[in-house]
Formats: structure tokens, sequence, C-alpha cells
């Protein structure tokens, strides 16, 4: 069933993981090995997800929590643990998408998306770093091993930024800065810290992000999705399978070298 056993008796817990993306990194994980804890606002979804990685022959565990409440993230973590008897690997995939024009954008609109990608990626590297020092405390930690690893979802977003996706594509900079940070500071406890950024992916949220770019701009419906598509250098849409390939890379002990990195994931539409 594991692709390679890489993450060979893992607990990993994943945001946003009852649909898309999150979906597909859980999924992949799972055929990696490790046991699952599906976290998402959607009670329904994150239970499927779980069910479906029990029939890869992994156990796996749902919980339901708005990732922009800290207090929900910790007890996210601590199901996580007391459920499937460990913590190694956390995925803050949860994030949402804005489009409007700058001038337009409101302060209601500025919290909730700071909420749910800014601070949820806070508060899930704050609650997972914890638990992974708790797990093992510093007078145990032999040098240069790694005592648990955090992966944040940030986006090409994060590398340029796009007319009417300002507030999102701060929130995906910030996510990197964060990321910087959180990786120089745990490195010492043995926590790894990367991001990884998606392109275009063929998920709920590029028909949001479409619609909404036609309601604002008058294109046609599938213009805008079909114009930044055309200027992938592979020729096609990235699968929410394409990035859980990366987070499995990423999870597994050949990156256990790499801190502090924010890897594009999109097909050659952005170059850094």
């Amino acid at each position: 069933m594991a692709l390679d056993g890489r993450t060979e008796n893992k607990v990993a817990l994943v945001t946003g993981g009852g649909q898309g993306i999150g979906r597909a990194i859980a999924l992949r994980l799972a055929a990696d090995g490790a046991d699952i804890a599906v976290v998402d606002v959607d009670e329904a979804k994150a239970a499927a997800v779980a069910d479906e990685i029990r029939e890869l022959g992994r156990n796996s565990t749902s919980f339901v929590a708005d990732v922009a409440d800290r207090d929900q993230v910790y007890a996210a973590v601590e199901h996580a643990e007391s459920a499937l008897s460990g913590f190694d690997i956390m995925v803050n995939n949860a994030g949402i998408a804005q489009v409007n024009a700058i001038a337009d954008v409101r302060p209601d609109e500025v919290r909730t998306i700071l909420g749910v990608n800014l601070e949820g990626v806070l508060w899930g590297i704050q609650a997972a770093a914890a638990k992974f020092i708790a797990r093992t405390p510093a007078a145990e930690k032999e040098p240069g091993t790694i005592n648990g690893k955090i992966i944040n979802a940030a986006s090409i977003a994060g590398h340029d930024g796009f007319a009417m996706l300002g507030v999102y594509c701060a929130t995906k900079f910030a996510v990197r800065a964060l990321t910087q940070a959180a990786a120089k500071e745990y490195a010492a406890a043995g926590i790894t810290v990367n991001a990884y950024c998606p392109g275009v992916v063929g998920t709920d949220m590029w028909v949001t992000i479409d619609e909404r770019f036609a309601a604002l701009t008058g294109a046609a419906k599938g213009e805008t999705y079909d114009k930044f598509v055309g200027g992938i250098a592979l020729g096609r849409a990235e699968t929410p399978e394409d990035v859980a390939g990366y987070v499995s890379y990423l999870a597994g002990p050949d990156s256990d070298y790499m801190t502090g990195q924010a890897g594009l994931i999109d097909g050659g539409l952005v170059y850094r």
C-alpha cells in the first residue's frame, strides 16, 4: 500500500483536508504510510476523507476546526496525538481566496482572509512546534535529528503580486516570511519548516476566482482561468495530486536537510 514507506508509521495533520488540495495531500501521505488527522470546517467532508484513508489501510480521524481560532487549532493537534498515538507532521493547508480591486477592499474582508490564511498558519506553527518539543525534550534530542515537520500553504501569489488579488497575495507573502522565521527559530529543536507554492489548480477555489474575475472585469466565464493556464510552460492546469507529490517530499526524509524554503510547484508559470 505504501509507495516507499517514506512516512511509514508517522502521524500527519492536514488542515483544510476535506476537499481539493488538502484531500489530495491527506490521501498521498496516507499512501506513503502515514496515519492522518483530517481537519476541516466541514464535518461531513472531513469524515468522508478519513473514511477514504481507512479504506487505504491507514488509521485516520477527523476533527472540526476553524483555523482562524487559535484554541481550535491547538485542540486539533491534541486530538490528532490522542486519537492516532503520535504527532510528526503538520500541514497548514487551509486557505481562502479573495478577488477584489485594492480600492474596494473593506475591513471585514481583510480580517477574514488574514484570519484564515495568515493567523491559521501561525497558530498551526505554534501548536505543532509546541507539541513536537514536548514529545522530544531538548535533553533527549540527538544532534542533527528531525523531530517534526511543519509544511505551510503559500502560493505563486506569495512570489508575485497579481492584479485583483492584492490582499490574497499579501497573505501568501506573509506565509513565506513566517516560514523563514519559524525555520530559524525552531531549527535547534530539530523542526523543519517549509512551504509549497501551487499555481493554477483545478479546484473549487479557482472556480470561485474565475467567477469573481468575470463579475469584476466583464470577462467571460472561464476566460480568466484559461488565460492563466495558457501561461503555464508545461501546457496544462495543475492537479491537486501534483501539489500532493511535492508535499510528500517535504514530509519525507529526503527533505530533512531543507528548511525555510517556499518551493514553486506550478508547471512553469512563475520563476524564481
